[in-house]
């Protein structure tokens, strides 16, 4: 089983976003018990909110399942617990790095680093723009699974 950790600022957009997206992907590939898919935050601001609404409408406009949520921090155990830890942008890696007390098994990425194009997916709660934040994290989410699935092979 692949234990993957989604991580933004708050937990409220970008990675439970990224977590649902995930998740649905697997799941209509019938493989869901191939993986173990959560999210996280670098910050205390949010923590106990469910997705922010407008996250929620867009998941739902697009047929993308979704879970309960509540927002939790990631914490230094999380890095054992999970092999891949994956940031929406270069702040939260830098956070991650630090919550993590490091990265000694080069377990922590940003999402858009296995795409063609890597870099930061923008925090939607400051653009407001929903529709390019999930169109990067479907992306991203396309490139992990077929990363995965050539380091199988």
């Amino acid at each position: 089983m692949i234990k993957i950790l989604f991580v933004c600022h708050g937990n409220i957009c970008r990675s439970p976003m990224a977590a649902c997206v995930l998740q649905d992907m697997v799941d209509k590939a019938g493989r869901a018990e191939e993986f173990l898919v959560d999210s996280a935050a670098t910050s205390r601001e949010e923590l106990g909110n469910p997705i922010y609404p407008p996250a929620v409408r867009k998941l739902k406009a697009e047929g993308v399942s979704l879970s309960s949520h509540r927002a939790i921090q990631m914490t230094r155990a999380d890095y054992q617990k999970y092999d891949l830890l994956l940031g929406a942008d270069s702040a939260n890696i830098r956070n991650m790095a630090r919550i993590a007390g490091g990265d000694p098994e080069g377990k922590i990425h940003r999402l858009l680093d296995y795409s063609e194009r890597p870099r930061d997916i923008a925090d939607p709660w400051y653009t407001g723009n929903f529709d390019v934040t999930f169109d990067d994290i479907v992306e991203g989410c396309r490139a992990l699974l077929a990363s995965l699935d050539r380091d199988r092979q």
